[in-house]
C-alpha cells in the first residue's frame, strides 16, 4: 500500500490504491493514443471528499518534449478512464482525474550521483 497523508482515512486510501491499479491496467492495455507509452502510476492522492485525484506519473523519458506530449494525451484520455473507472469502482462519487509528471525519481536520481561523487572525493582525500 502506497504512503499517503494522513488527512485521509483508511477507507480513502484504499480506494487511492484500487484507482491507481485500474488506471494502470487502463493505460497499458486499454488506451490507443500513441502520445501516452510506457508510464508508471507512482501514486493517486485522494481528496476527503473524493471529488478530486491527483495522479502521479513518471516515463522513461525525461524530455521536456515527451513529458508535455503525454501529459497531453493523459489529459484528452481523462473523460474515457473516468467512465472505465465507473465501471469498475463501485464507489459513489468519481474523482476528476488531474495527471502530474512525477519528478522523484529522477531528483532521487540526481542525489545519489552526488552522494557518490562527494564518497569518491571524501575518499580520495582520505588515501592523500
Amino acid at each position: 500500500m502506497a504512503k499517503h497523508s494522513k488527512s485521509i482515512p483508511g477507507r480513502g486510501l484504499r480506494v487511492a490504491d484500487q484507482i491507481q491499479r485500474d488506471l494502470s491496467e487502463l493505460i497499458a492495455f486499454e488506451m490507443k493514443d500513441p502520445r501516452v507509452g510506457m508510464i508508471t502510476i507512482t501514486e493517486v492522492q485522494l481528496t476527503p471528499d473524493y471529488a478530486h485525484a491527483k495522479v502521479f506519473f513518471t516515463m522513461l523519458s525525461d524530455k521536456t518534449e515527451d513529458v508535455q506530449n503525454t501529459l497531453n494525451g493523459l489529459r484528452a484520455a481523462s473523460g474515457y478512464l473516468r467512465k472505465e473507472l465507473g465501471r469498475r469502482l463501485t464507489i459513489h462519487t468519481l474523482p476528476e482525474l488531474h495527471f502530474v509528471h512525477d519528478m522523484s525519481t529522477a531528483r532521487g536520481m540526481e542525489m545519489s550521483k552526488l552522494i557518490d561523487e562527494a564518497n569518491a572525493t571524501r575518499a580520495r582525500d582520505a588515501d592523500e
